[in-house]
């Protein structure tokens, strides 16, 4: 049964309890993943089972497909990735060696009776080793900003300007700059009034300018344009007026001195945060991205949650809409991101993301201990409670008010409040916008192995193998440097004017220069059957002293064609080749490169002609594929639902026959006994007549006695059919669940994406779209 409930897109958190005994019934407790749509609250106190709870979530959205990113303040999510498919003891014992020391028994006694403890815990649910087999498929990786332990995340080299579907929303990007800006100025401990700070208002329109003209600061950009910003008003204000240049060189010199830390040094390393990169891996199967903040201070928590929250919204805002759960966003321990009376940088994108997600197919769950935690504006977006025991009556009058109206007819109001104060552990309410009525469940036994809390050295030995596969940071090629001739000269060659000659500025006494040919080029595709108009600029480096062939020529920086054109005093000039000395100008070289990209430059897109879908310009093969898996996915996905609508019918019935067929036997089993009673009775009243009484009255019992035995021989053979029509039932429902579970099967196959292939194809681009923008003889500097 459990894989059916995956093959559904269904997620078993648990079993019903009896509300008026809590002893649990066999009714699982089931939710559909796209219920979570609509959002999802954990609360509870300290005990209550909140990360059980919240981890079992996670290990259903991961083994349904559905990719995670949890951000973890206590660092328990990181438990995710102990699963042991095999429950054996030896898995168990680097994970236990400190519980044994402090317990002062042996490792491997306490591994062998943790295993033996959770795979009974997870057979007490109807789980087996092959479910957490399942599990174990789907990459977990414990990400720490600003930490080496795990895996670090780069969020710090750069303020990545926000795509065009947020520059196009005003409000959007009003958002995102306004909280962009004031998680910066929380890492340095100001907390900014966008109307009253000038810190506030100077570093937005700092950051505002760069994303407007599509640029990316990084961290030494943003203190640069700090001191210099490059404009010279705020508003109405002159800018020297509003914020005097030693005033900004201060600011400048705080964020200098938080940059230059040494403990910042990781926030600059890692894997950029990109939530593109978070979600799949390259067989697409989902990831689970958990974000361990544990070691950080509060600024800095409030900086990285704020960033991820502001990637996640535009990273949203690029896909279609869809009804299905995309992706799970969770937050263990919301306190003081989300509050109700303040508006600390985190708020606005959390905000968002409970008004917006829910179109993109994006969930949001939010866990606390306090319901107060929580922005009441926000209350109204979330369709999904789980709430466990509550520690004060301010608590559990809060959620008391919160489910106003929507208690159905399960239970008072009185019953709630009473039992909230007193819940086991692993007990929650469940509320629903998708259920009828609230139920009490207790949580199942989860796949993952809770050792508690990770500890640094704990989730290096976790992450050691996936941050040796981090790419490194990407530098731009450099040109091979030759040693200085001994034929060279003295001064710059003297060449026609059209020969435009730039040079590197001068270091040291006698410089010496090398000959590159250098050009900047931009190359257009267009398709207007397909709307593509995109344009590619790229900068070629040709060393003369090995080649005067551009297809030698490397990738170079473009900031060449800012170097001065005129030559530096008592620099030494190494000898041109003569396919450079002898011309008198550069147009033969400009037509030679023309040739080339014309020849050799093509957009390349993507294409899978079974479901007629074609990358977008830009979009890799990986990322082209991860959006047909969505498109597949939608498709076996609503094909399932109709699918388990037509069965639920099926089964339905069958369970209604099933259930008076079990009536009816229990109605036959009843009469037997009744008529075997009275046969017995009978019977021994005609032993008893044949031996005290009268002939007559003794062969008119005999004969009743024998009539009953009839009756009796009757009623069992009425069992016997009772019997038969309750295995057929029973039979019947089991056929049919096999049956559903084979058209799942084969609706899989259908939509794998191995099924459907993918192909490139070109885009050429004109002649006349091709335009050389500059080029030139570049001297560069030698190294000594």
């Amino acid at each position: 049964m459990q894989s059916l409930f995956e093959k559904l897109g269904i997620f078993y958190m648990g079993k019903e309890l009896n509300p008026d005994t809590l002893d649990p019934t066999e009714t699982p407790t089931l939710l559909k993943a796209k219920d979570f749509t609509t959002h999802a609250a954990i609360i509870g106190m300290t005990g209550s089972g909140k990360t059980g709870l919240g981890i079992g979530l996670l290990e259903e959205a991961a083994i349904d497909n559905i990719p995670v990113i949890a951000i973890d303040p206590k660092g328990d999510l990181g438990n995710l990735a102990l699963t042991f498919p095999d429950l054996a003891p030896e898995d168990f014992e680097p994970w236990v060696a400190e519980e044994a020391r402090r317990k002062g028994i042996d490792t491997k006694t306490l591994a062998k009776e943790k295993a033996a403890f959770w795979q009974k815990g997870i057979e007490s649910f109807g789980q087996d080793k092959a479910r957490i087999a399942r599990l174990a498929e789907h990459e977990v990786t414990i990400y720490t900003p600003g930490s080496t332990a795990g895996v670090p995340v780069n969020v710090l080299g750069s303020l990545e300007a926000p795509g065009e579907e947020v520059l196009q929303d005003a409000d959007l990007f009003a958002q995102t700059l306004g909280s962009t800006v004031a998680s910066l100025l929380a890492l340095l401990g100001i907390e900014a009034d966008p109307l009253e700070s000038r810190e506030y208002a100077l570093i937005a329109q700092i950051i505002k300018q760069a994303w407007l003209n599509g640029k990316t600061l990084d961290m030494g950009g943003l203190i640069a344009k700090i001191i210099t910003p490059g404009f010279e008003r705020i508003g109405v204000l002159p800018l020297s007026a509003f914020y005097p240049d030693s005033e900004r060189f201060k600011l400048a010199a705080r964020f200098n001195n938080v940059l230059a830390s040494p403990s910042f040094s990781a926030w600059l390393e890692g894997e950029p945060l990109q939530i593109e990169r978070l979600l799949y891996d390259a067989d697409q199967k989902a990831k689970v991205a958990v974000f361990n903040i544990a070691h950080l201070g509060d600024e800095e928590r409030m900086f990285f949650v704020t960033l991820l929250l502001n990637r996640v919204v535009g990273w949203m805002r690029r896909q279609s809409g869809t009804g299905r759960l995309r992706a799970l966003l969770y937050m263990d321990e919301i306190y003081g991101y989300f509050p109700p009376s303040k508006n600390p940088p985190s708020k606005e994108p959390m905000m968002i993301l409970l008004k917006q997600a829910r179109a993109f197919g994006v969930g949001v769950v939010l866990s606390t201990q306090n319901p107060v935690d929580l922005d009441y504006k926000g209350l109204s977006n979330i369709g999904t409670w789980f709430i466990g025991r509550l520690q004060t009556r301010q608590d559990i009058e809060k959620v008391i008010e919160g489910l106003s109206g929507k208690l159905g007819n399960a239970m008072s109001k009185e019953r709630i409040s009473s039992l909230l104060a007193s819940l086991p552990g692993r007990t929650f309410f469940l509320k629903s916008a998708h259920r009828p009525d609230i139920s009490l469940f207790t949580t199942r036994w989860v796949l993952s192995y809770l050792k508690g809390p990770l500890g640094r050295d704990e989730i290096a030995r976790l992450s050691q193998a996936k941050k040796a596969l981090i790419p490194q940071a990407d530098t731009p090629p450099k040109a091979p440097q030759t040693a200085p001739t001994s034929s060279g000269q003295q001064s710059a060659p003297l060449l026609p004017k059209a020969v435009i000659q730039r040079f590197d500025l001068p270091a040291g006494d006698t410089p010496t220069y090398a000959p590159y040919l250098a050009a900047v080029a931009t190359v257009r595709y267009f398709n207007a059957s397909r709307g593509i108009d995109e344009s590619e600029t790229l900068c070629l480096a040709v060393d003369l002293a090995q080649s005067c062939d551009w297809q030698e020529g490397e990738e170079a920086d473009a900031t060449f064609t800012r170097l001065p054109k005129n030559p530096p005093q008592n620099g030494r000039f190494a000898s041109l080749p003569a396919c450079i000395s002898q011309l008198k100008s550069l147009k033969p070289f400009q037509k030679e490169l023309n040739d080339l990209l014309y020849a050799t430059k093509r957009l390349t897109l993507y294409r899978c002609k079974p479901l007629k879908a074609e990358s977008f310009p830009g979009e890799s093969e990986e990322a082209f594929k991860a959006r047909l898996a969505e498109i597949l996915e939608e498709k076996r996905a609503e094909e399932a639902d109709k699918l388990a609508e037509r069965y639920e019918k099926k089964l339905r019935t069958l369970h209604e026959r099933l259930q008076r067929a079990q009536e009816r036997l229990e109605k036959e089993k009843e009469d037997v006994t009744s008529a075997t009673t009275g046969s017995l009775i009978d019977a021994g009243l005609a032993v008893f007549g044949a031996l005290f009484g009268g002939r007559g009255s003794s062969a008119a019992k005999v004969g009743r006695a024998i009539r009953g035995g009839s009756k009796v021989l009757k009623e069992k053979n009425d069992v016997e059919r009772a019997e038969a029509r309750v295995a057929d039932a029973q039979n019947r429902i089991e056929e049919t669940r096999m049956e559903l579970e084979e058209k799942l099967d084969a609706l899989e196959e259908k939509y794998r994406l191995d099924n459907y292939p993918v192909t490139p194809f070109f885009i050429k681009p004109r002649r006349s779209d091709i335009t050389i923008e500059d080029i030139a003889l570049w001297w560069r500097l030698e190294e000594a």
